[in-house]
């Protein structure tokens, strides 16, 4: 019955949990910030490859 007792306030796997979800957190706002700048940055070589394309009068 003691180990059941030291098992329920046991709080290290409520700790892991935790730094598990923040982990998550991070890098799911991490790779949308990529994304948007992939984004941007695909828009702005292809602007310039556009103007480099163009003749210049």
């Amino acid at each position: 019955m003691t180990f059941f007792n030291k098992l329920a306030r046991d709080e290290q796997g409520a700790t892991a949990i935790e730094y598990g979800l923040i982990a998550a957190l991070i890098a799911v706002a991490a790779i949308a910030a990529m994304s948007t700048l992939g984004n941007n940055l695909t828009a702005t070589f292809e602007a310039v490859s556009t103007e480099m394309a163009q003749p210049s009068t």
